[in-house]
């Protein structure tokens, strides 16, 4: 039998007792660190410990027990190597041929409210310098990192006495990549937000889940994970039903996430290719809906929906007269589920809408290399909106103004919002003009311009869109400014009795 020695150092202690027993059965000899030695001992399996092989106690509470020769040396020598068998002989020094380790839990502590101090203790040191040593010489030593692994070793130990040289291999390649992430994810805790652009970003997702299909039937895709996930997000949503999810289910309920942590009354978003096709609030949850659905019905087929209340029967039967892709909802009443299961394949999602974390960074991918900006969600104050025009907007107007601007930032540029009170009735999206977004929405709102009002992601380059505005009989506009025409739109809204606010921000979303 080759492997004759293990060292078992775990944080994780599930699964170990039998590990060992196991180990011991096949007559390898353990040794172990001072807690895990308890835990063998208590347990009746013979167990020798880790001063015992070093000569020299744990100290620093724990902070130094393996970080020695005795150790290290007995995982780092290669086995048939003369040299190192002799060194190895005039030390006193037995080979390691089996290292068992997992890290203390650094993840799950920054996951958990903790202070600096507790990250800090839950830093692992002598842990990954043993797997590394470990990995290095996998040749020689077999590293076992995760409480997964055991029933494998145990079946391969059973069958041949020995662990194979591919399998060796790839446990030290998984090895490697632990102990990276593990050290990734201390530097991002450590540097914070101390530099709001860290020299070295480093990006570590985990556990990837095979999609349907990716922006097309043609294309593979996978969602990936946080490595530290906090609060409510689409990746730890509760499938309740449906087919499985596609790369554009995915962005597009992202979409509507974002969207709708906007608003704390009852909403519902309807969104279509990453862009509302209608939201709306409203004292009921079905009224919600119905103003939503109304803005643009024919978009609206084929669409994602998100609400943040629980999707009562009133709702979910309105909701089963069209197709829908998919539906997102913080829970849905027992009666609601059982309208809307009788579509198989329409795909249900539960999630805390109270708990959808601010993000640090948004992301895009470009040749060689990646766009990098804060998230934008600077919040619209009153020291923000500057009226300039003669007209001032109602209160009415400007409730409905700033229901407008926080949807306008979830539309894709060119993007224009007309909305009366808190819903939606026309929105023009991603046109390379900005008159031609005023076109669209308000063909799309139709009759249901007249009364409404207007927002806009950026500035009016022209006074054609304030002319338009005004054909369409809408009474108050938000955006902007900054255009080196802001003098002749003011003029245009004035003309036409119109009002019109400037907020100093922009928000384009390409």
């Amino acid at each position: 039998m080759r492997i004759k020695r293990a060292l078992l150092s775990v944080s994780d202690k599930t699964g170990i007792v039998e590990f060992a027993k196991s180990l011991t059965r096949l007559g390898i000899e353990i040794i172990a660190t001072d807690r895990t030695a308890n835990l063998l001992h208590e347990n009746g399996i013979p167990v020798k410990r880790v001063e015992e092989v070093t000569g020299f106690p744990e100290i620093l509470n724990g902070r130094v027990k393996t970080l020695h020769p005795g150790i290290h040396a007995a995982l780092l020598s290669i086995h048939d190597k003369e040299m190192h068998r002799k060194q190895l002989k005039e030390h006193g020094i037995i080979p390691i041929d089996m290292l068992v380790v997992n890290l203390y839990p650094f993840k799950e502590t920054i996951s958990k409210s903790c202070d600096m101090q507790d990250a800090i203790e839950n830093i692992d040191v002598g842990g990954p310098a043993m797997i590394r040593a470990a990995s290095k010489n996998f040749q020689d030593v077999v590293v076992v990192i995760s409480t997964k692994q055991y029933p494998e070793i145990l079946e391969e130990l059973e069958k041949t006495g020995d662990i194979g040289y591919e399998k060796r291999k790839a446990m030290a390649f998984e090895a490697f990549r632990v102990t990276s992430d593990y050290d990734a994810l201390i530097y991002e805790y450590l540097i914070g937000e101390t530099e709001r652009f860290p020299q070295l970003l480093s990006l570590r997702y985990e556990n990837p889940k095979m999609l349907r299909y990716g922006e097309n039937p043609s294309q593979d895709a996978a969602l990936y994970k946080e490595l530290i996930r906090k609060g409510s997000c689409i990746t730890n949503a509760k499938k309740i039903q449906g087919k499985k999810l596609s790369f554009n289910n995915i962005l597009d309920m992202d979409a509507a996430l974002s969207l709708i942590r906007e608003f704390k009354r009852p909403t519902v978003a309807i969104i279509k290719h990453t862009n509302p096709s209608g939201i709306a609030s409203s004292d009921e949850l079905i009224e919600a809906y119905r103003k939503a659905y109304a803005c643009d019905e024919y978009s609206a087929f084929g669409s994602i929906v998100a609400v943040n209340r629980m999707v009562d029967k009133e709702t979910a039967e309105e909701m089963s007269r069209m197709f829908i892709e998919g539906i997102v909802a913080p829970s849905f009443r027992d009666e609601a589920m059982k309208i809307l299961s009788r579509k198989k394949n329409l795909r249900i999602l539960e999630l805390n809408m109270d708990e959808i974390p601010e993000r640090r960074f948004s992301f895009r991918q470009v040749s060689g290399g990646l766009l990098v900006q804060t998230p934008n969600t600077k919040p619209l104050g009153e020291d923000d909106m500057k009226v300039v025009t003669e007209k001032k907007p109602t209160n009415e107007e400007l409730n409905s103004l700033l229901f407008a601007w926080k949807v306008v930032k979830h539309v894709r540029s060119n993007a224009i919002v007309l909305a009366k009170d808190e819903h939606t009735v026309g929105i023009g999206a991603g046109q390379p003009s900005r008159i031609d977004s005023v076109r669209i929405a308000i063909w799309k709102a139709g009759e249901n311009s007249a009364g409404s009002v207007l927002a806009s992601d950026a500035f009016f380059p022209f006074r054609d869109s304030i002319d338009a505005a005004a054909e369409a009989e809408i009474k108050a506009i938000i955006q902007p400014g900054g255009s080196i025409r802001d003098e002749e739109c003011i003029r245009a809204a004035d003309e036409h009795g119109i009002a019109m606010i400037f907020t100093g921000i922009r928000c384009f979303k390409h």
